[in-house]
């Protein structure tokens, strides 16, 4: 007895176009090309998760950077400060002080300044 392979073929191809409902143009209703977007979408994505670490450490480095400024600092020169000063404080805590407390920001700054004149 043969197989017949009509209702796993047509589950595997809704299961794709299912996947690439809100895509546009014609991969959205071609099996072809929605199966092709479909990878290339996860490859997308893979990528993105990677990226998305990157850029958030330059937004930090950015918000940091600007704030130091406005101390009359550089970004190098704080960071270098406060590893000279032994404070261990990561881009992504500092650069949330920098944005919600400015006055904790400042005294980091000043440590950073005291350990740079040593």
């Amino acid at each position: 007895m043969r197989v017949k392979r009509a209702v796993s073929a047509r589950k595997r191809k809704k299961r794709y176009l299912k996947r690439v409902k809100g895509f546009r143009g014609a991969v959205s209703r071609r099996i072809s090309l929605a199966r092709d977007k479909f990878f290339k979408a996860g490859v997308y994505a893979y990528t993105g998760r990677k990226d998305k670490k990157g850029d958030f450490r330059r937004l930090w480095i950015t918000r940091i950077n600007a704030a130091a400024r406005l101390e009359g600092m550089k970004y190098n020169e704080l960071i270098h400060g406060l590893k000279l000063a032994n404070i261990n404080i990561n881009r992504k805590m500092l650069a949330e002080i920098a944005v919600n407390d400015f006055d904790s920001f400042k005294e980091y700054c000043s440590i950073a300044k005291k350990a740079l004149t040593k």
